[in-house]
């Protein structure tokens, strides 16, 4: 029996206003599967995202098209929107911590969602924490603002943060725009381990990113999709299109 895809995605078109930045894209992602989107800026990649866990809603101006699927529901016409954003975690480029201690950064979506018994609260904070690589260096000052830690650690608490609704899939947006060299490959290592409990779609600038990480990676360009094959391919003299080739070569981008 054939295992069902996770995000199935069928002619997704997304227009702002008349501008159309998204042509008619269609592509699968598997379960427990790591996904590299790739593309220079402006190529729809953190619309898409928005697509498939419909903050693109916020947007007045955006009409979406089309069918995005996951689990077999359709993400576009579905009517329990928190329920589907309960399970698409979401990390953005620059950490946004809001303006509380460390464990209530990480407490604030599953008391909202009803989690108010102390003792499961601090299990799944130390939980997200450790799978966010943070828990060791802030297990003594879960008190403190999460605002006052350093950039990189504001990014593990981020990604802490979205893993505390315990999440199916978790959408990653040029999470490591703002944090140094080191700090990224410690987030790379998290994103490996959690690959066997979810999805993982990682947008990235960094094409070397995508090639460490992803099964398969998706060059997305001007809303086309140019190329979607296994990373291997992507990153080698096989990559049937020129222009994926000269994208992650560095020819342009």
């Amino acid at each position: 029996m054939t295992q069902p895809k996770k995000i199935d995605v069928q002619n997704l078109r997304l227009s702002y206003g008349p501008k159309e930045v998204i042509h008619g894209i269609s592509f699968h992602i598997e379960p427990n599967e790591i996904i590299g989107i790739i593309g220079p800026a402006q190529s729809g990649k953190t619309s898409l995202l928005r697509c498939i866990n419909r903050t693109i809603d916020f947007t007045a101006s955006a009409k979406v098209s089309g069918s995005i699927k996951v689990d077999g529901e359709d993400v576009v016409t579905t009517r329990n929107v928190y329920e589907l954003r309960r399970k698409i975690g979401m990390v953005a480029p620059l950490p946004v911590g809001l303006p509380l201690s460390i464990y209530d950064n990480v407490a604030f979506a599953p008391r909202t969602s009803g989690m108010n018994n102390r003792s499961d609260l601090d299990g799944l904070v130390e939980k997200c924490l450790r799978q966010a690589a943070l828990w060791n260096e802030v297990k003594d000052r879960l008190d403190s603002l999460g605002t006052k830690l350093s950039g990189g650690q504001q990014q593990r608490l981020t990604i802490a943060r979205a893993l505390s609704h315990q999440p199916e899939i978790l959408c990653l947006d040029e999470f490591s725009i703002a944090i140094d060299p080191v700090t990224t490959m410690r987030i790379e290592d998290v994103l490996k381990e959690l690959k066997r409990e979810m999805t993982i779609i990682l947008v990235t600038n960094l094409v070397q990113q995508a090639r460490r990480l992803a099964a398969r990676t998706l060059f997305l360009w001007n809303g086309e999709i140019i190329e979607l094959d296994t990373t291997d391919v992507i990153f080698s003299e096989r990559a049937k299109d020129p222009r994926t080739r000269d994208y992650v070569n560095g020819i342009f981008g």
